[in-house]
């Protein structure tokens, strides 16, 4: 859990998620979000419960190629199939007005086009949104967080999560996968560790931005994947 003075209470965040889930993942809640998920939206809790407690990859998965959607974001995918959880995207119009003094006179009106326009968010349900990033880019989470701050403020949702690949996941571990595969399942030249360079997506990345207030009012839950949830094949 984080020390920081802006993150929530360890202990609080302790007392919401079983212990099945505390030990397969890190888990940072800001804003209350923990809370607010659990007390708000105890539907939507069970399930990201139900899918943390299942979610489980292999080192095969780790080792083969991307392309434009590797095989843990596929299964991601695949853990939300029968779920009410959609991609979604937002847009909006802003309809200003300028009102006289008294506010009974309409001075000046007229419509933003676009204020709001095709923010995307990989899995909503109901006032709950999910990210999910495993190797991306780190300024990828950048877009996500004013993605997740967007919904919020257009009370579009209560509360984000990211789901991230965590600390423990470091290029110690991926050093220890040696060789890439691949698509035929072959080892191949490079390292596995060489995909996964200091400017990706990993949980220490994404705590210095929710630290520096980069999901603007939106509560963030924050959830990274370790080694526990890693099956050697």
């Amino acid at each position: 859990m984080s020390t920081s003075k802006t993150a929530d209470e360890k202990s609080l965040v302790d007392g919401i998620f079983p212990s099945t889930i505390r030990d397969k993942f890190e888990i940072h809640s800001y804003r209350g979000a923990a809370t607010i998920l659990a007390k708000n939206y105890p539907d939507q809790f069970k399930d990201i419960i139900e899918v943390l407690e299942k979610f489980e990859i292999t080192t095969s998965m780790i080792r083969k190629p991307g392309g434009s959607k590797g095989l843990i974001a596929k299964y991601v995918d695949e853990l939300f199939e029968d779920t009410d959880w959609r991609e979604t995207q937002i847009t909006a119009d802003l309809h200003v007005k300028l009102l006289s003094p008294r506010g009974n006179e309409i001075l000046r009106d007229y419509i933003r086009k676009g204020y709001l326009s095709g923010h995307r968010i990989d899995f909503v349900n109901g006032k709950v949104a999910l990210d999910f990033e495993w190797n991306s880019k780190d300024q990828t989470y950048d877009r996500d967080l004013f993605a997740l701050s967007e919904f919020h403020s257009a009370g579009a949702i209560d509360v984000g999560i990211l789901l991230t690949r965590g600390n423990q996941l470091d290029i110690n571990f991926m050093r220890s996968l040696g060789k890439v595969l691949t698509n035929t399942g072959e080892e191949g030249i490079k390292d596995v560790y060489m995909k996964f360079g200091a400017s990706t997506t990993f949980m220490g990345k994404l705590l210095y931005r929710l630290e520096a207030g980069r999901n603007g009012g939106c509560p963030i839950l924050a959830l990274g994947i370790t080694p526990k949830c890693v099956t050697f094949d």
